[in-house]
């Protein structure tokens, strides 16, 4: 016998696991339109309000225009590069406490040390998609617990 209570996890967007009942929002910093694309709406699927940005110049833009509260970059990109992006929040008092997590295709760690005290956590490119959303989860909830 089914309950009627049970749900079809498949149909219900997962929602980030946070005290507060505001919805999330995540600024996502990537040059390639489709995979900007693809993971918007896999984002907003999981409950996130999600800000783009097509390089890290614009994304200065939003980040200085739109409170975010947690940031996912792409690596390389045009004009300025996810590590600059993450050196500019860094710098930047009112954005400084901000997670910034770093996408990348590259797999050396040497390429990626300079990031490593700018950024929270790395993930690789193609980006797993259950990876990503436990990733923001964790950031989230590891700022609310500051």
């Amino acid at each position: 016998m089914i309950s009627e209570t049970s749900i079809d996890s498949a149909d219900t967007p997962l929602k980030p696991s946070d005290a507060a009942s505001r919805q999330k929002r995540v600024l996502l910093v990537e040059d390639d339109r489709s995979v900007r694309r693809y993971l918007e709406v896999i984002l907003q699927r999981a409950g996130y309000e999600v800000f783009t940005a097509g390089d890290g110049l614009e994304a200065m833009k939003v980040a200085l225009g739109s409170p975010v509260d947690v940031v996912l970059t792409d690596a390389v990109m045009p004009h300025m590069s996810g590590q600059e992006f993450a050196r500019f929040m860094r710098t930047t008092p009112k954005l400084s406490q901000i997670p910034i997590v770093l996408l990348t295709g590259q797999e050396n760690k040497q390429v990626m040390a300079p990031a490593e005290k700018l950024v929270d956590a790395f993930l690789n490119k193609p980006v797993k998609i259950e990876e990503l959303k436990g990733c923001l989860v964790e950031l989230l909830q590891a700022r609310l617990s500051v």
